[in-house]
């Protein structure tokens, strides 16, 4: 595996397609988001990785300002941004009570999420799905990106219901207005 990381060491989707890029998306960076498990920029803990390289697959503990007045949903996508794809995997999609305030460890566990959060597909499944990169393929940043919505996201019987769209189909037709947004970035390398 260590050789096939090192062919593909100069392949990685980049930022230019994940959500926080996206038109619809832009809005104010006013949410501070935080974690007890790492800093910004700062390595992740082998508990928070994918099982498939031996961590626990436990999402991390997540914190935030308060968002603003008029919030009506939170959006949590979590990018990584070094796969070597055309556009970044997203490990995590979910929404979120504004009211919480918080994310406890574990809290985006696909059988068991913590109450007020509804997860959504990602490209790997539903939940979180902590990092796994391919041996020898450098370091791999995972961008935690925090949107405030200002009008839920809807459940029309004209459209398809958000939990049943893959990311990438359902990030850019958000139409509710981002009121703020913040971003954290963990990294993991094997």
């Amino acid at each position: 595996m260590t050789l096939l990381g090192r062919l593909l060491n100069n392949r990685r989707a980049g930022e230019t397609h994940t959500a926080w890029r996206l038109p619809n998306l832009e809005g104010p960076d006013t949410l501070t988001l935080t974690s007890e498990d790492f800093g910004d920029g700062q390595a992740m803990s082998l508990r928070h990785c994918a099982k498939t390289i031996g961590g626990d697959d436990v999402s991390p503990h997540l914190a935030w300002t308060a968002p603003p007045t008029g919030t009506a949903q939170l959006l949590l996508v979590v990018e990584d941004i070094d796969v070597p794809l055309a556009k970044p995997a997203v490990h995590c999609l979910a929404l979120i009570d504004p009211a919480a305030g918080h994310l406890d460890p574990g809290a985006l566990a696909t059988r068991r999420p913590a109450s007020g959060v509804r997860l959504l597909r990602s490209t790997i499944g539903r939940g979180y799905h902590g990092p796994g990169p391919i041996k020898g393929h450098g370091p791999h940043r995972y961008i935690f990106e925090l949107f405030a919505l200002a009008a839920p996201l809807d459940n029309t019987p004209t459209t398809t219901p958000p939990d049943r769209k893959r990311p990438r189909a359902l990030l850019p037709t958000i139409t509710a207005p981002v009121l703020a947004r913040g971003r954290l970035t963990g990294t993991y390398e094997r």
